[in-house]
């Protein structure tokens, strides 16, 4: 460890494959060093030291016995050596202290600290090891059930399968399933989540569980296990990866529920309690109890869920609700799965309070949902992902940014039509290096909302089936992909501790920058967030920050509309129009070409 001033030190180790490490961190007081620090400051003063010489030759005598033999003879030796310096009179104070302080010695002797009084942390400190993909990914969102190319059918693997170079070439390289299991019958919800369900309303998906079978069991209506693994296989053809629900909640028609009622929690009056978030009710969904005596069994079996998709190759699972679920259970199950499979992510679906959300974190999950949602201004951004990327949050809460999901419709997307999707898409993609999207619904530009203040899609895909024109006119397939390959090729956009906000002199412009650590690549993002108006206004760069001097030009590629400018120190003018594209993602390019570039130039 090396000493930063002021009595504090920093060490660093490396780390070569996936998984937990432990570290400890000890400290001694190294008596060798403080008696050839104190010697130079007597040598500095004029004082004889031959006292001095000789309480470092006893120093290196005990050495000695912690010492291999090749080492204790050279140890010997220098001790011998301090000793004869120290007795003979003849001996120039200079002289012994050269003695004293020879390198090669010094370095020899470091080897053998005396650690008899050492102070040793008293729990060792964790590190997880992710692999890439937990840092950096981009997931799409899709529904299987309504992939199908005929309005009003249930759509298959088969279909879903169709779509993946399509959502190939957008440039994802997650995608994620909503539960894929069989759906309850009993207390159905119907379309627009109403109580009571039609005979062909298909259900919720997070609803699992019939006479069909549970947790690792596929609906028949989506196909068997082997087509499912013909899926994922064809996915990985095209780069893709995938990434599938875990619900852990039941239906009144689970085999749970008969196999082993225990599992429930029971009201007085004997009925299972099922889930509520007053005044909303969810009669057709039974929340296991994760307290309940026959615990131990119950978590077995859940890890087995997990360990059973992990068979069938899923190496990703975006976890519903896992704040409502007792922590000590995750922090089991993560660490049992890890311990066999450390190449897998968790992603945490916890929409809650702060400091549960990080705790989750600290017990295991990968990533995490965040409150990027309902963060729309420029004070509410700047102050957010601050918080998020340059404070000791980033040290083990790594967001993944969904601008919508399929329970979550905001506010800004309802009024502000088109633009809006592009304004959250291009902050979701650029601010955080993990992104997501709930499609086609997102690049289609779905913003009806189920009534006036609510939050929820107007015909919600959890509840019915759907059918949609993946190539209208209006999509943002083309700015998705775009965006995407902007990421791809672009390393600074593929972390989130390079986060550097500037000055805008307009409050609806907010610009921000993330540039690799030898600034060998550099990328400054201007987004109007105003879906309605073109804003312009001037940025105000910090020069330093980006690798730039201010008395030379630089060239700004807007990689989104291939527009190239050439900029010259901190301020420098924009203008930005919602309607057509209302963002820059500029690669900044330092040096710029004169004449005398050229072997012509005379």
């Amino acid at each position: 460890m090396l000493p930063l001033g002021n009595d504090r030190w920093r060490g660093s180790f490396s780390v070569t494959q996936l998984g937990a490490w432990w570290y400890t961190v000890e400290g001694w007081a190294d008596r060798f060093q403080t008696w050839r620090s104190e010697l130079q400051k007597r040598v500095a003063a004029g004082q004889d030291v031959r006292v001095e010489l000789l309480i470092g030759a006893e120093l290196i005598e005990t050495a000695i016995a912690r010492a291999s033999r090749d080492d204790g003879a050279i140890l010997r030796d220098w001790a011998r050596r301090l000793r004869d310096a120290s007795a003979d009179t003849a001996v120039e104070n200079e002289s012994g202290v050269a003695i004293a302080l020879n390198e090669k010695s010094l370095e020899v002797i470091q080897r053998y600290p005396d650690r008899r009084f050492a102070t040793r942390l008293e729990r060792p400190l964790a590190i997880t090891v992710d692999r890439e993909k937990a840092r950096y990914s981009a997931w799409y969102e899709v529904f299987p059930r309504s992939c199908a190319p005929q309005p009003g059918r249930h759509g298959t693997f088969a279909d879903c399968q169709d779509w993946l170079p399509y959502i190939a070439s957008m440039g994802f390289d997650v995608v994620y399933l909503p539960p894929i299991h069989p759906i309850g019958y009993s207390f159905r919800k119907g379309k627009n989540n109403v109580a009571t369900a039609q005979p062909d309303d298909v259900g919720s998906p997070w609803a699992i569980g019939s006479a069909e079978g549970g947790h690792t069991s596929i609906h028949p209506r989506l196909g068997t296990l082997r087509d499912f693994q013909q899926f994922t296989a064809k996915a990985g053809e095209h780069g893709l990866e995938i990434s599938l629900d875990i619900a852990f909640q039941c239906t009144p028609d689970h085999p749970y529920v008969h196999e082993h009622p225990d599992w429930f929690r029971t009201r007085p009056d004997g009925t299972i309690q099922y889930a509520e978030n007053p005044p909303k009710k969810y009669q057709d969904i039974y929340p296991l109890d994760f307290e309940t005596p026959s615990w131990r069994e119950l978590w077995r079996e859940l890890k087995d869920v997990f360990e059973f998709w992990i068979d069938q190759g899923v190496r990703i699972f975006r976890v519903d609700n896992p704040h409502t679920k007792t922590f000590s259970f995750w922090e089991w199950v993560i660490g049992e799965i890890h311990k066999q499979h450390p190449d897998v992510i968790f992603l945490a679906e916890a929409f809650t309070r702060p400091h549960v959300m990080y705790r989750l974190a600290k017990l295991g999950f990968s990533q995490s949902y965040t409150y990027f949602a309902w963060r729309n201004t420029k004070q509410e951004l700047t102050d957010y992902f601050r918080e998020l990327t340059q404070t000791d949050l980033k040290e083990f809460f790594r967001p993944n940014l969904w601008p919508n999901t399929p329970d979550i419709l905001p506010e800004f997307l309802q009024v502000g039509g088109r633009p809006a999707f592009m304004i959250r898409l291009i902050l979701a993609a650029t601010l955080g290096a993990s992104y997501g999207i709930y499609g086609p619904a997102f690049e289609l530009c779905e913003n009806s909302a189920l009534q006036p203040g609510s939050e929820e899609y107007l015909n919600s895909e959890k509840y019915e089936l759907k059918r949609r024109d993946l190539n209208a006119g209006w999509s943002l397939k083309d700015l998705i992909t775009r965006v995407n390959r902007a990421r791809k090729e672009n390393p600074a956009l593929q972390s989130n501790d390079n986060l550097h906000f500037h000055d805008t002199d307009n409050p609806t412009l907010i610009c921000y920058s993330k540039a690799t650590e030898d600034l060998s690549n550099v990328i400054v993002v201007i987004v109007n967030l105003d879906p309605f108006h073109r804003q312009s206004g001037w940025v105000n760069l910090n020069l330093e920050s980006l690798g730039l001097e201010a008395n030379h030009a630089f060239q700004a590629h807007d990689l989104l509309g291939d527009g190239r400018y050439l900029w010259q120190g901190s301020r420098n003018y924009v203008e930005l129009t919602p309607e057509s594209l209302p963002a820059h993602v500029l690669r900044v390019r330092r040096r710029i070409r004169t004449e005398r570039d050229f072997d012509y130039y005379l």
